[in-house]
């Protein structure tokens, strides 16, 4: 069922993770996807699985010029831009007292100012899309999605910093929905909890990427996850198989395919009377958002 047929997406981080399985849902309901990614082999890789479909953006968003020459290229491929999923991040965790000001700052940098980036250089096409559709009397609802965490509300242990970035993105969020609703744009965030994605994995030098030439060791410290309840086994590739998480109702993490459908819900004319809202997928960790 193409519901998405005729929409232009953007979405940021879209080749790995969570973010791959959103580029895939909205791509497979009918959307024509630009996604973002610094992994030129991942990208090509989803380029070929989805085909015309999707078009990847290589490049780095830390970079100011990036998240312009994103929205542009979704201008030149596709013609337009209906909706933005800023969905690209990581965490680099450390107890406060002992926390750098790198540390702090690089969460700053990639959950709030590429975000506030793409939205700025998304801002002009949508808002120009929005008029015409106003002239001629017609409603058409575009769609933002800004990607945050539990950690937002209740934080986590070790990511002091990683929780302040993500309360950000949901007061930019609540913030947006009320300037741009005039313009029928939706603006919501999607929270998630515990997904299954190496971001999860206990942290190792084993599981890298490299931020500003410095190699920062992603997943969670061990010591993080037994108090969260979690007794992990480790699998082949990027995700981790929980026997049992105490803290969570339904028991388990979530798959990448479960953090996905939220999204596409949000996308979706099925949330066309949905703004500045917090939802979150987190098999009821937390009791939800707060």
């Amino acid at each position: 069922m193409n519901t998405l047929e005729g929409k232009v997406a953007v979405v940021t981080g879209g080749a790995q993770g969570i973010g791959y399985a959103i580029t895939k849902i909205l791509a497979n309901h009918g959307a024509k996807v630009v996604f973002a990614d610094v992994d030129g082999e991942a990208s090509a890789k989803v380029e070929q699985e989805l085909g015309a479909n999707a078009k990847a953006h290589v490049g780095d968003l830390l970079d100011p010029e990036v998240p312009k020459a994103l929205i542009d290229t979704a201008v030149d491929a596709f013609g337009g831009v209906d909706i933005v999923v800023n969905n690209a991040g990581y965490h680099w965790d450390a107890m406060f007292h002992k926390m750098t000001e790198k540390q702090w700052q690089a969460m700053l940098d990639i959950h709030m100012t590429v975000p506030f980036r793409v939205l700025q250089a998304a801002a002009p096409v949508m808002f120009a899309a929005a008029a015409e559709d106003a002239k001629a009397g017609r409603e058409v609802m575009r769609k933002v999605v800004n990607v945050s965490s539990l950690a937002a509300s209740f934080g986590n242990i070790g990511a002091s910093n990683y929780s302040a970035a993500k309360a950000g993105m949901i007061g930019l969020t609540k913030s947006l929905a009320k300037e741009w609703g005039p313009r029928k744009i939706c603006v919501n965030s999607a929270a998630f909890g515990v997904i299954q994605t190496r971001l999860g994995l206990p942290q190792s030098e084993q599981n890298q990427i490299k931020v500003g030439g410095e190699e920062v060791n992603l997943g969670v410290p061990v010591k993080t996850l037994q108090a969260m309840g979690i007794d992990h086994e480790t699998e082949t590739g990027d995700v981790y198989k929980p026997r049992e998480i105490k803290q969570i109702p339904l028991g388990r993490a979530g798959h990448i395919d479960e953090a996905a459908g939220l999204v596409y819900f949000l996308c979706s004319p099925l949330s066309d009377y949905v703004t500045g809202q917090v939802m979150s997928a987190s098999g009821g960790s937390g009791g939800g958002m707060s």
